[in-house]
C-alpha cells in the first residue's frame, strides 16, 4: 500500500505536464481509470488513451500502485468516474488537480439522476453505465474535458453518441421480450440499480453496491428464496467479482429441489478483453444485454445486436 506522503513523492519525481492546452500538432497524454472512461476518450478523441484498471479489475478497492502514479503524474488529462467508485484514489486526485487537467466525469450528473447506496444515505450509486441514456450524459462530459484541454471531437462524439443511442433502443426491445415474471435479475454484487430502473426490472446483488462489501447468510437464504419461488431459470456471475456465493445461490435452490443455471459471466465494474467488441463500452453493452435476455427466456440474437460478439475485434 502506497501511503499520502510516497505519492507526493511519487509526483515529485516525474513532470507535471504544465498548461492544459495543447499545441496543434502535439496529442495530449489522457490516462483514465476505468475502461468505459477509456473507450469514450478514445472514440472521441481518436488516439490513445490509457487505462489504469483493465479487463477483471475492480475499481471499488483498487489502490493506486507506483506505476498507476508514474502514469498519472505524466498525463496531460486525466478522467475518472468519481461517485466513490474508486475510492482509493480520492487523495491521489486532489492533488493532481492543483497541476493538471483532472475530471470526475460522472459527478457531472445532476443528483436527481443518481439512486442512493441503500447503506449509505448519503453516497450514490456509482455504476451509472448500465443506463446507456445516462452515460450519454457523461459521455457528454468526457467530450467538455476534451474539447476544453484542446481536443477536437465533434464528429466522433456525434458518432459515439448515436452508438450508444442505439444500445438502448435494443436493450428496450430484447428485455421486453422476456416474460414478466421472469424479469428478475440476479447477481453477484448490486452493480445493476441503473438497469433495473431504466428499464423495470427487480435486481437483487449478492454482495452491496461495493465489492468490499460482504454477503451474509440470510441474505443468500433470501435470494435462494426469490429464486425458487420465482422459478427463475438462471443468475449472473461477474467478470471483476468472485462467483463464490453465486454458486453458493445455486446449490441452496438445488437442495430445494429447483435448477437454475449459470445464465453467463457479465460485465459489470470492467469490460472485457482488450481489443475485442466486448472490450468496448458498446460491446459490453451488448454482450450483458443478449446474455440477460437469452437465459430468462427472452429473444435476442445469439451475436448480438450487432451481430459481433464472440467474433473478437
Amino acid at each position: 500500500m502506497i501511503d499520502r506522503r510516497s505519492l507526493l513523492g511519487c509526483f515529485a519525481l516525474a513532470p507535471f505536464a504544465g498548461s492544459p492546452v495543447f499545441a496543434a500538432s502535439a496529442a495530449p497524454t489522457i490516462v483514465t481509470t476505468t475502461g468505459m472512461i477509456a473507450d469514450a476518450a478514445r472514440r472521441l478523441s481518436g488516439g490513445e488513451v490509457q487505462a489504469l484498471m483493465g479487463p477483471g479489475m475492480d475499481p471499488h478497492g483498487h489502490r493506486p500502485t507506483r506505476t498507476d502514479i508514474l502514469a498519472l503524474s505524466r498525463a496531460d488529462v486525466i478522467l475518472w468516474h468519481g461517485l466513490n467508485l474508486e475510492a482509493q484514489f480520492a487523495d491521489v486526485m486532489a492533488d493532481l488537480a492543483r497541476k493538471t487537467t483532472v475530471k470526475a466525469v460522472a459527478e457531472t450528473l445532476s443528483p436527481d439522476q443518481l439512486i442512493a447506496d441503500p447503506q449509505y444515505a448519503d453516497r450514490p450509486d456509482p455504476h451509472v453505465w448500465f443506463d446507456p441514456r445516462l452515460w450519454s450524459d457523461v459521455v457528454r462530459a468526457v467530450d467538455a474535458a476534451l474539447t476544453g484541454a484542446g481536443v477536437d471531437t465533434a464528429d466522433r462524439a456525434t458518432a459515439y453518441l448515436a452508438d450508444i443511442a442505439q444500445l438502448d433502443v435494443y436493450a428496450r426491445k430484447a428485455l421486453a421480450s422476456v416474460p414478466e415474471g421472469q424479469r428478475i435479475l440476479v447477481t453477484a454484487h448490486d452493480a445493476f440499480a441503473y438497469f433495473g430502473r431504466a428499464y423495470g426490472w427487480r435486481v437483487e446483488g449478492i454482495q452491496g453496491i461495493s465489492t468490499e462489501s460482504e454477503a451474509g447468510l440470510a441474505r443468500i437464504e433470501d435470494l435462494v428464496t426469490l429464486i425458487v419461488e420465482n422459478r427463475i431459470p438462471a443468475v449472473f456471475v461477474e467478470s471483476s467479482v468472485s462467483d463464490r456465493t453465486i454458486r453458493a445461490l445455486i446449490e441452496g435452490a438445488a437442495a430445494q429441489g429447483h435448477y437454475v443455471t449459470i445464465g453467463a459471466e457479465l460485465f459489470s465494474d470492467a469490460m472485457g478483453p482488450e481489443g475485442t467488441y466486448e472490450g468496448t463500452y458498446p460491446g459490453m453493452i451488448d454482450h450483458n444485454i443478449t446474455a440477460i435476455a437469452r437465459a430468462l427466456g427472452g429473444d435476442a440474437p445469439e451475436r448480438g445486436m450487432a451481430g459481433r460478439l464472440n467474433a473478437g475485434t
